[in-house]
């Protein structure tokens, strides 16, 4: 085969490191920021918290490094790059997909208790009972088998197999058993069930302990021997089986809507600690105009390290022929570069999310006057990415994990962002008025009769919106509301 020379050219996108850094700091919500800034000062000697002194202009220090092979641009956020870490769920066909859980909505800070450890907790009470080798070694694996929710989610066969695999401890299935059956008397009551039916079971069975009521012992009843009935609200069936009347029932089921399906969540009021939620953004009502403002926790003051500055000085004056001196310049020199990438990466990051948090305000501009959620418009990532110039996937990484503080509440980013959908006179509304109108519909509809999803589709077009019955189902779906079967009340 013969060789040959030729001229080709070709048309690439690349992504310099700076960029790359760029763009998992847009990810970076604010209250994790500042761990991340301390984690780049920990790894870079270079980088110091504090106001750039007059004597380290970015310029003189700019003079004093070597040339730079620059591969970014003023436009760098554009690049559409194939390898950023963010979900793709959150920019499938160009929009932010509705979580399927409420969004927060409260006044200032939002205050949630930080979540304990569940496993802690069971170990603590696991140290008051008086167990043998074996018991102690089987109760370990058995909590460690225990989910957030609280539940077993592993068979006595195969945590039989665990121990003698990883510790060489040989079980019988009875045993284990019998440990699994202490763990279910800790607290919160109902930890360590294999199923719904058995946690609801092992709350009822303390409940009997402390009173011998009629109700209680008809949902103890109920649960046991007609759960699939009580699960598909078939209350005929159940008032049939049991020779009891409507009135037993609804006194039996209010007790068994006491309990917890998830005992795990219990654990969270026993750490003391808080977590609160930090806004990205603040926006106040200035005479009736929208005014916003970057939490300055995103706007760290940083600066190159002094010492390390003098220090390429001094190496610079010195022989240019030392080998250790030539290494320890262009270790300064690295040290410094990063550092001033990282600067300028924090830089960049406050302007793309001012740029974006501002595009977002003007095109829900009526919302952040009023507080008013009809007022919403129908909004798409690809609409800010043509407001602002910047790429889809950039307008994605802000949008994502970030939080605006409102005169009106608390939001998420993606509260903001809906589908339209079209009315019979062509105007276009945001899918948000329409769920809420959904929850309206359902919140006033009689209990003993609720609203099938057709008869919600039809009141829906009565108001002169355009939807079709499995929308509406999907969007009662992303409401987290039953079916009218699941909804219906004695």
């Amino acid at each position: 085969m013969a060789l040959f020379q030729g001229l080709q050219q070709k048309l690439q996108q690349k992504l310099s490191p700076q960029q790359i850094q760029l763009m998992k700091l847009l990810q970076v919500p604010t209250a994790m920021l500042e761990e991340r800034v301390k984690e780049e000062i920990e790894e870079n000697p270079a980088l110091e918290l504090g106001e750039e002194l007059p004597d380290q202009t970015e310029k003189e220090l700019t003079d004093e490094l070597p040339e730079m092979e620059e591969t970014t641009t003023d436009d760098e956020f554009e690049i559409n790059e194939p390898f950023g870490e963010y979900d793709e769920d959150d920019i499938a066909d160009y929009r932010v997909k509705e979580d399927q859980v409420p969004e927060i909505q409260v006044q200032g800070n939002s205050f949630h208790p930080a979540v304990s450890s569940l496993h802690e907790m069971l170990m603590e009470q696991l140290g008051l009972l008086n167990l043998s080798f074996d018991q102690e070694r089987i109760a370990e694996q058995v909590i460690g088998s225990i989910d957030d929710d609280g539940y077993l989610r592993r068979d006595p066969v195969s945590i039989v197999d665990d121990l003698a695999f990883k510790q060489n401890i040989i079980v019988e299935e009875a045993l284990v058993e019998e440990v699994i059956d202490k763990i279910q008397h800790f607290d919160p009551p109902g930890i360590c069930a294999r199923d719904v039916k058995e946690c609801l079971l092992i709350q009822l069975r303390k409940k009997l302990l402390l009173q011998t009521s009629i109700s209680v012992k008809t949902a103890w009843r109920i649960v046991d021997f007609h759960f699939d009935e009580f699960t598909r609200r078939h209350y005929d069936k159940i008032i049939k089986s049991l020779e009891i009347d409507e009135a037993m029932l609804k006194e039996a089921l209010q007790e068994i809507r006491k309990l917890d399906p998830r005992p795990g969540g219990l654990a969270t009021v026993l750490n003391k600690a808080a977590h609160y939620i930090i806004p990205d953004f603040l926006v106040y009502n200035n005479n009736g105009e929208p005014e916003l403002t970057l939490n300055q926790r995103n706007a760290p003051d940083l600066r190159i390290s002094a010492d390390y500055k003098d220090m390429l000085r001094d190496y610079e004056k010195g022989s240019k022929t030392d080998k250790r001196q030539k290494e320890a310049v262009s270790f300064i020199r690295q040290k410094i570069d990063a550092a001033r990438w990282f600067i300028d990466a924090i830089r960049q990051r406050q302007e793309t999310l001012t740029l974006t948090m501002q595009a977002i305000i003007n095109h829900q501009h009526s919302f952040f006057v009023t507080g008013d959620e009809s007022s919403l418009k129908p909004m798409i990532l690809k609409d800010i990415a043509e407001k602002t110039g910047l790429d889809i996937s950039t307008i994605s990484r802000v949008a994502n994990s970030k939080f605006v503080q409102t005169e009106f509440g608390s939001f998420r980013l993606k509260h903001f962002f809906s589908e339209s959908l079209s009315t019979e006179s062509g105007e276009e509304v945001s899918t948000k008025e329409v769920k809420n109108i959904l929850q309206e519909f359902i919140t006033v509809e009689d209990k003993r009769n609720p609203l099938s999803d057709d008869q919600l589709t039809e009141m829906l077009q009565s108001k002169g919106y355009n939807i079709a019955r499995r929308t509406v189902a999907k969007y009662r779906e992303m409401l987290n509301i039953p079916v009218a079967r699941l909804r219906r009340e004695l």
